[in-house]
């Protein structure tokens, strides 16, 4: 069975850090999306092909992804973060021509 499963979300205050990780079975997780009340589901960071980083406009210079050696767990380390990235984020594998998605984590910021 193919499985994500994300850990370390939490709540925080304005300034803090938060480090995220996604564990797959059968897939390698490639990447961390966000989606906050009302909005749409958004790029955070993703490692495509190749070993190349994308980041989303509103994070570059404070989130860095990575992941294990065996490509089976991603993290996303989340610093100084604000309340505008509060927010579920989902971890996100590809298999084939269809995207697999975690349960999600919830991110809470306060201020």
């Amino acid at each position: 069975q193919v499985e994500l499963v994300e850990s370390g979300g939490g709540l925080v205050q304005t300034g803090g850090s938060l480090r995220l990780s996604c564990t797959a079975s059968r897939v390698n997780p490639i990447g961390w999306y966000r989606q906050a009340p009302g909005d749409q589901r958004e790029l955070v960071a993703a490692i495509i092909g190749g070993g190349i980083i994308r980041y989303g406009d509103s994070v570059k210079g404070r989130f860095t992804i990575s992941r294990d050696k065996t490509y089976k767990t991603v993290y996303l380390q989340m610093n100084n973060l604000t309340p505008e990235d509060a927010g579920v984020y989902y971890c996100k594998a590809r298999l084939g021509t269809y995207d697999i998605w975690g349960q999600g984590t919830q991110v809470t910021v306060s201020s």
